[in-house]
């Protein structure tokens, strides 16, 4: 962990992510935020950096200036995971930037609350399920503190006929991701679930205020200490023929 050096509201937050299909930049400067997304699969290694480049331009802000840098730690693709985790290492690395790892399912959560907000943010409530192949999901579920995603339990990959609710389903429960256009029946888990159409990917846009919250908490690291999460463990991943 490292000490809070700077007040977190003057921050200079690089953002990017590649765990899934989609593919985004985004940058904080002086309260103003410049981002970039396509939806761009394979081709993630040639497309995140102009977008690093492109925001900074826009912001007319120099790699140098940078205070933070938050990455998509995963769950997700492990090629997309790995490219991410590798360009963060290259951009801070040169810098000495201090880097902050988020959960590609942490920042779907966010992204609903950005779009939808909430009358009482203790109310509102969302699960988000990235499709994991196999047969399975990577499931978070996620209620609101203070506007940010809180994590409730655990992140997990899981076939979806073995999830279970730990929300309160006598409150509204906002779903996003590609796990529900995959397996729809995880819909009628309650009654209470609405599918939040405009959500399916991680976008680097919502990253910025949990990297804020994550500086805040001191949970900003060494470039050397940058954790990619891949969830599926080396068991599951041995499934494939040929894999090891």
């Amino acid at each position: 962990m490292t000490e809070i050096q700077k007040n977190p509201d003057e921050l200079t937050i690089l953002s990017l992510d590649t765990c899934t299909e989609s593919c985004s930049a985004a940058l904080s400067v002086k309260g103003k935020v410049f981002s970039e997304l396509a939806i761009v699969p394979r081709e993630h290694s040639q497309r995140i950096l102009p977008m690093v480049d492109s925001v900074l331009s826009q912001a007319n802000v120099q790699l140098a200036e940078v205070d933070l840098i938050a990455y998509g730690r995963g769950p997700g693709s492990f090629t997309g995971i790995r490219i991410c985790t590798s360009m963060t290492q290259g951009l801070a690395l040169g810098q000495d930037i201090p880097v902050i790892g988020l959960s590609a399912l942490q920042i779907m959560a966010q992204a609903v609350f950005d779009s939808q907000g909430a009358d009482s943010q203790s109310a509102m409530q969302v699960i988000t399920a990235i499709d994991a192949r196999m047969g399975e999901i990577y499931w978070g579920q996620f209620v609101f503190d203070n506007g940010l995603a809180k994590l409730v339990g655990a992140e997990t990959v899981i076939a979806p006929d073995l999830v279970t609710l730990e929300l309160n389903t006598e409150l509204p429960i906002v779903a996003c991701g590609t796990g529900f256009e995959t397996y729809p029946q995880l819909l009628e888990l309650t009654g209470s679930i609405t599918l939040a159409q405009e959500v399916t990917f991680p976008d680097a846009k919502s990253m910025l205020s949990l990297a804020k919250q994550g500086y805040t908490q001191g949970l900003a690291t060494s470039v050397d200490d940058l954790a990619p999460v891949y969830v599926r463990d080396t068991v599951t991943w041995k499934k494939l023929p040929g894999r090891e």
